[in-house]
């Protein structure tokens, strides 16, 4: 069923994404925030760009998408309804997928397959509760040693709705099944333990979840040179 307001879709102001090398997506929720309702933003992006299907939906847009090429989306965003959101984690679930944009630097096509496959893996139609499902992602990046990841991880399992509780039994699994000596050396001061440490210091304080998030997003998040995934210069 066509959309009434796709009649009206060529007038959208359009963002084109391709050449931007950084994360975007802040850039991205503020022009959502300030874009009124009945109105609408086009994003160009040189593969469908699924992860932000969400993450606008959360701010009030409906979306269409159009594949003019292999290496050209358009994706049309209207806003329905006014929903302000200021940071991601609020209303969605923080730290999206930006390593996309480092495969999209060695082939737009890689980046395509790569996007489907994490939708795959995190779309809607999965088994597991989200929070569980990144609990074993976040193991699974600890195993690996892997420490960015996990600390990604944690930060949206929290936000996911995971528990103190939770983390401790599997925080205590980790000095169980890694060992002492791993846990010493590269578990306890990592940005992972970091992180971990602030939410249960936070909540014994009796701060609200909120703020803990925003605090985690903050300190732990794309701006952290251990936990984002796109390099920066150091000036």
């Amino acid at each position: 069923m066509t959309k009434e307001w796709t009649s009206k879709k060529d007038s959208f102001e359009i963002i084109d994404v391709r050449k931007l090398t950084g994360n975007f997506l802040p850039m991205l929720l503020k022009k959502g925030n300030i874009t009124s309702v009945g109105e609408g933003i086009c994003v160009i992006q040189s593969f469908e760009p699924i992860p932000l299907y969400s993450a606008m939906a959360n701010l009030g847009f409906e979306y269409i998408t159009e594949k003019v090429s292999d290496n050209e989306y358009r994706v049309y965003f209207y806003k329905v309804k006014e929903k302000q959101v200021n940071m991601p984690g609020e209303s969605d679930v923080p730290l999206k997928p930006t390593a996309m944009v480092n495969f999209k630097k060695i082939d737009d096509s890689l980046a395509d397959i790569l996007v489907n496959f994490w939708d795959l893996i995190w779309g809607e139609n999965s088994v597991f509760e989200m929070k569980f499902k990144l609990l074993l992602s976040l193991a699974n990046g600890v195993g690996g040693g892997r420490f960015r990841q996990a600390t990604r991880e944690l930060v949206k399992g929290y936000a996911a709705g995971v528990t103190v509780a939770e983390l401790d039994e599997l925080f205590s699994m980790f000095v169980w099944n890694q060992g002492v000596g791993t846990f010493a050396s590269e578990i306890g001061p990592s940005p992972l333990f970091a992180a971990y440490s602030l939410i249960k210091e936070q909540e014994q304080k009796g701060v609200s979840k909120a703020d803990i998030l925003k605090e985690l997003v903050e300190r732990f998040g794309e701006n952290n040179p251990q936990v984002g995934t796109l390099y920066k210069n150091k000036k």
